[in-house]
């Protein structure tokens, strides 16, 4: 207990999509012809938690760097820290699922209408769920302070 947190790593967020997209194009596969049609815009959730988790990182981070105004409470700092790590980690998971769907059905667009449909399903959900990797990533990056910063910039002068 009492450990530092540590940022998130690419290695991790590789690793989950990749397991997922295995998982989700094997599933796919299997099933495919029993599944229902994709909703088109299904993935604009993850574009709506993206676009709220970027506003509050700008927001965050005006806060931390101008302590004479309002401070960040360090419970908020950590829910934040928390939720932008949940959220990349589900962007990445999401973004692995829909690149395994879309491993199946974009070769196939030719030869079934709901391929067609389909692909243009996969592909704006992957667009999305990159859009919520960026914006965990970024609320993460916006949650540390100036002597984190510093810290890092020393870390990487040795």
């Amino acid at each position: 207990m009492g450990g530092t947190m540590k940022f998130t790593s690419a290695r991790d967020l590789v690793l989950a999509g990749l397991i997922a997209g295995v998982f989700v194009h094997i599933l796919v596969r299997a099933f495919y012809d029993s599944f229902p049609p994709l909703p088109t815009f299904s993935g604009i959730t993850l574009l709506v938690l993206a676009v709220v988790e970027t506003v509050l990182g700008f927001s965050l981070r005006a806060r931390i760097r101008r302590p004479s105004g309002r401070p960040v409470q360090a419970l908020t700092a950590a829910r934040a820290v928390a939720l932008a790590k949940a959220s990349s980690l589900l962007g990445a998971i999401m973004l692995g699922g829909w690149l395994g769907v879309l491993g199946y059905v974009f070769p196939r667009r030719g030869e079934f209408e709901a391929a067609g449909a389909d692909s243009t399903s996969a592909i704006i959900g992957a667009v999305c769920a990159a859009g919520l990797i960026a914006g965990g990533l970024w609320l993460e990056h916006c949650c540390r302070t100036p002597d984190d910063e510093r810290e890092d910039q020393q870390r990487s002068d040795r």
